[in-house]
């Protein structure tokens, strides 16, 4: 990717995540990013290129946000099987948007729904909107994202130069946090 087309996309990007954050808003739903926007947005800077916006919020909210996305002229993505209780993914001007929904296990922890192995933080959830360059946005809790990094990694995933990047951030980020 060029320079010039790595600018037109982190361009693309923060119009849609302008757009999810108009849409979360304006259907009083709370979403939190994840991966290296939520990084970007902890930090208040545009730290590097992403390739796509991930972001979570509650499965109850699932069909409505669906249905909103539509009517804002984005594209549904097909997703493979094993992932359609967990996400749904979306396209709007070459941005990909993969929405994680979340849920509470019978024991009350916070759990990715569809994937009750997964247990989250209790504090995953921050409650504070973080902006950049005029959008508001809430992020998973840095430690929730640095445990995200390890968890693949244990699963057998090689770590790719971003992450270790965005684990070193994510470690600064956590000494600044406490």
């Amino acid at each position: 990717m060029t320079l010039q087309n790595s600018d037109n996309q982190t361009e693309s990007q923060l119009k849609v995540l302008g757009e999810i954050s108009t849409i979360c808003s304006l259907l009083r739903q709370n979403f939190w990013l994840r991966g290296g926007w939520a990084i970007d947005f902890l930090l208040g800077k545009v730290t590097r290129p992403h390739e796509d916006i991930d972001f979570v919020t509650w499965i109850q909210h699932r069909e409505q946000l669906e249905q909103a996305f539509e009517e804002a002229g984005y594209e549904r993505t097909p997703i493979k099987d094993q992932f359609r209780d967990r996400q749904s993914d979306f396209c709007k001007d070459n941005v990909e948007v993969t929405i994680g929904y979340i849920t509470r296990a019978n024991d009350g922890s916070l759990i990715m729904n569809g994937l009750p192995v997964w247990v989250w933080r209790a504090d995953s959830l921050l409650p504070q909107s973080y902006m950049l360059n005029g959008i508001s946005a809430r992020v998973l809790n840095p430690r929730q994202l640095l445990e995200e990094k390890e968890v693949y990694e244990q699963i057998g995933r090689t770590p790719r130069p971003k992450d270790i990047e965005s684990k070193k951030i994510l470690h600064g980020i956590i000494e600044r946090f406490i």
